[in-house]
């Protein structure tokens, strides 16, 4: 028997949850064949068999397993059979109980990314909910229908007035994810700056140019792109909101790693767009679409997770209107977008209706005084509501008169 060990994946984290199994008990396994997937406090990753065998599992699908232990067992002594066994996934409904956000959704749903966090959310019972989308997707219109017309079964499949009460093991993810909650909040002396952008430009833009822009570049026409190249170009002239404390040290970035909260079943990652003062307005929405994909894919690796210098998190794909985002330490700020809204506004002694968004920014006050967090805000806003600006930072008329 060759055994199988739980390998070290960072020198503070100790111990790992088998979230499932990617081979059954007994089946035959090759060489480097995926057995298993395992999470730690900060990412997901596969184990593989180091030899070719019959597979012996030692653990449990939502076990914690420390760093070091075994988690199965290669027989290299058996007869391989005729036809070995095709790698079956466990099915989603014998996830890990801690994991009930996936375990709502089964195989053969198909969710749009919105839908699927709003369902992990709420714990919605996606079968019972009616799907509108194109070969019956299930769309976030779809799910809040369902909750804004909750009938019998429509959650978990209980019936109304149901008083049972479920218990279940906090993952890995979500334990980090609270820690860093709490810590964030005792350690930072958080203040939030709030503004309000005009997505008139932004959204003519996308209209005029979407159909080209995913013909010549294959991706959609997003309004991260815009957010992400509109940060970068503040914050090489607010500095101060790109770097953070060290020990009694200040450590400043010359460049902008941007850090993009993804809600997921399993909970909220925020993996990193690096050198986002570097790239083009295309390459940052591919960026987007792999790590958006690896994260609700749970293959987002440690190295996509850290060394981000700032955050955008969007509340406004789940209808949020107004929030003050928490900082993801040890960075000094996050930005918090919201949802797009018809409102009322005065613009040269006349109300019009505008497509207006409400921004916030929450920094670190022992860092960034009151100047730096305006400014930038009022930066960004001026650069969004002036998308000419992102092509070089300044007004086009302005440079050409050297002004």
């Amino acid at each position: 028997m060759i055994s199988i060990k739980v390998p070290s994946v960072g020198e503070s984290i100790t111990e790992v949850t088998l979230l499932k199994w990617t081979k059954k008990e007994g089946a035959w396994v090759d060489r480097d064949e995926v057995i298993a997937e395992l999470e730690s406090e900060k990412a997901t990753f596969e184990v593989n068999a180091e030899q070719a065998g019959t597979l012996v599992q030692k653990a449990k699908e939502g076990d914690s397993i420390l760093i070091g232990d075994v988690l199965a067992e290669i027989d290299e002594t058996a007869a391989k059979p005729a036809q070995a066994e095709v790698p079956v996934a466990a099915p989603v409904a014998a996830a890990v109980p801690t994991q009930a956000p996936v375990a709502a959704v089964a195989n053969n749903l198909k969710t749009s990314p919105v839908a699927a966090a709003i369902i992990a959310d709420k714990q919605v019972d996606a079968t019972q909910i009616k799907a509108s989308g194109y070969a019956g997707k299930i769309m976030k219109t779809d799910v809040l229908e369902a909750l804004a017309h909750p009938g019998k079964n429509a959650f978990q499949g209980q019936t109304l007035f149901s008083r049972e009460v479920r218990m279940e093991k906090m993952s890995n993810l979500r334990k980090t994810i609270s820690r860093r909650l709490v810590e964030s909040k005792n350690t930072t002396a958080m203040l939030t700056t709030f503004n309000e952008v005009d997505m008139t430009a932004i959204m003519q833009i996308r209209k005029q140019f979407k159909d080209k822009f995913k013909e010549a570049h294959g991706v959609n026409l997003g309004f991260m792109s815009f957010f992400t190249k509109a940060c970068a170009i503040a914050l090489s002239e607010w500095p101060t909101v790109n770097a953070y404390i060290d020990g009694d040290q200040i450590l400043y970035h010359d460049y902008a790693d941007i850090s993009i909260a993804v809600s997921t079943p399993r909970g909220l990652t925020v993996p990193v767009i690096r050198n986002v003062e570097s790239l083009s307005m295309a390459e940052i929405e591919k960026t987007v679409v792999v790590l958006a994909g690896k994260a609700r894919d749970s293959k987002l690796t440690a190295e996509d997770l850290t060394g981000g210098t700032f955050t955008i998190t969007n509340g406004g794909v789940f209808g949020s209107l107004m929030s003050t985002p928490i900082i993801n330490i040890p960075q000094s700020a996050i930005l918090g977008m919201h949802k797009i809204q018809d409102r009322p506004m005065a613009v040269n002694g006349k109300v019009e209706i505008l497509p207006m968004m409400y921004l916030a920014l929450s920094y670190d006050h022992r860092i960034i005084d009151g100047r730096e967090s305006v400014g930038f805000l009022v930066r960004v806003k001026a650069l969004l509501e002036n998308p000419a600006l992102l092509l070089m930072g300044k007004d086009p008329v302005a440079s050409l008169l050297e002004l």
